[in-house]
């Protein structure tokens, strides 16, 4: 595709900051979901300040040639409930968390060096293009009820029930994903650049109205913005220092206070829940660089090289659970932003990662992105997951379906992937992604023979 920001390109320092808000916002929204799903004391500024680590010890390893955010990773989930199973104590759970992202990072590290010393084209022969395409394209259908889920729900709620009727909401995210897509197919420069941005802001201010009028009126079918987040981040402990500026509680200030309650038995426990997961997770780490490199037009796998990118994503991951307690991960989003927007500019993702190390320390800025309604954050992922999808439908371009052996196995992983095949073994799960990968790898193995 025409890049209006290449690799390698600077924007204008005004452009850079807007670019990096854009690229946060993107992100943000999943970034927060883990620590809010798996809680036990974790916060979202300090996901979003692991999320920053992350990305730049990433952007670090790639030598800044791989243009994209790394941020928590929701296949780990599962793996951090684990850590606090059996009644441990919060801070042994906290070190749980640590621990395993080191135990998930060194299995990313040994695959690098087997890479360093094997080279990658082994990855090409077990994944090509029929493999990768509809794998990448599962990435983003699997999502696909995640946004039209969120596009019906403001966040209001009595009693854990949502006050806002569903239409009110689904015209607000109706509103962010149309300003998203006019901005991005008719905007003129920076407009065009920046459809994010304009679509949540536009998406929000309408929420806004809606919340005030329905409070204003007592109707509560129009209240889709739950503004007591900003009083409960701002005045929690009343109006003070922290009512603009306060740290986050890393993961590593409570964890380190329980080395004396380590035990063999609960080491064993998060190896077994963490490094699975971590082989599992290697496998969308493929497909985010393969997709990536269709969009770019370079292949990430061999420059700066699988070796690097693994290195990054594990190294990554524990600096990110060592400030926020959640392995971080490629994200699809990211990927998304840079194909809507044309802007592939590193020094974008990493002014992003920057801004969230900042932004994970200003009280209100915190407030107001944990503020953005689902239905606002479900407009925008409308599109950011389908073009996930739609990219990966792309690459199905190159391969000839009217083989059998080709057929077969793309559909055998857009079945199973769509289905939300998954299988467990104990507190271990293999996605849907992975395991429709994996049915696949084997098809394509099995028919490779086929001349038909």
């Amino acid at each position: 595709m025409s890049l209006t920001f290449n690799v390698e390109d600077k924007p204008k320092t005004g452009q850079l900051i807007v670019f990096a808000i854009q690229q946060m916002l993107a992100v943000l929204a999943a970034t927060i979901a883990v620590p809010m799903i798996v809680q036990n004391g974790l916060t979202p500024a300090a996901a979003m300040f692991g999320a920053g680590v992350g990305t730049l010890i990433y952007q670090l390893f790639t030598r800044r040639k791989s243009p994209v955010f790394l941020s928590s990773s929701f296949a780990f989930i599962n793996s951090m409930f684990a850590a606090f199973a059996g009644g441990v104590s919060m801070s042994l759970g906290w070190l749980g968390l640590i621990i395993g992202a080191c135990f998930a990072g060194l299995v990313y590290v040994i695959i690098a060096v087997v890479v360093k010393f094997v080279g990658v084209k082994w990855i090409s022969k077990i994944m090509p293009a029929v493999v990768i395409g509809p794998t990448v394209a599962i990435i983003g259908l699997s999502l696909a009820g995640n946004a039209i889920g969120d596009l019906l729900k403001g966040d209001v709620k009595v009693d854990e029930v949502m006050l806002a009727s569903p239409y009110v909401a689904l015209i607000c995210g109706l509103v962010t994903l149309a300003v998203t897509m006019l901005c991005s197919t008719y905007g003129k420069k920076m407009t065009k650049l920046i459809p994010f941005i304009l679509g949540i802001l536009a998406g929000y201010a309408l929420a806004a109205i809606f919340t005030v009028i329905g409070t204003l009126c007592s109707i509560d079918a129009l209240k889709v913005i739950d503004f007591s987040v900003f009083a409960n981040y701002m005045l929690a402990d009343g109006f003070s220092i922290k009512t603009f500026l306060s740290v986050p509680d890393f993961t590593f200030l409570k964890a380190f206070t329980a080395f004396n309650e380590l035990t063999g038995s609960y080491i064993l426990t998060i190896f077994a829940a963490y490094v699975p997961v971590a082989f599992v997770v290697f496998a969308e780490h493929i497909a985010d660089h393969k997709n990536l490199s269709t969009i770019i037009d370079r292949d990430l796998l061999e420059e700066p090289g699988l070796a690097r990118t693994l290195l990054g994503d594990g190294i990554g991951s524990i600096g990110g659970a060592f400030f926020g307690g959640c392995p971080n991960t490629t994200y699809g989003e990211s990927v998304a932003c840079v194909a809507i927007t044309g802007n592939a500019s590193s020094l974008t993702i990493t002014a992003a990662a920057i801004g969230c190390l900042l932004l994970s320390f200003v009280t209100p800025l915190v407030a107001f992105i944990d503020s953005i309604p689902s239905c606002v954050m479900g407009g925008v992922c409308v599109a950011l997951y389908g073009f996930i999808a739609v990219s990966g439908l792309k690459m199905l371009q190159q391969v000839d379906l009217s083989q059998n052996k080709n057929l077969f196995t793309a559909s055998v992983i857009l079945i199973a992937g769509i289905g939300g095949l998954t299988v467990s073994f104990g507190a271990v799960t293999i996605t849907s992604i992975a395991a429709a990968l994996i049915l696949g790898i084997l098809t394509n193995v099995m028919l490779s023979k086929s001349k038909d």
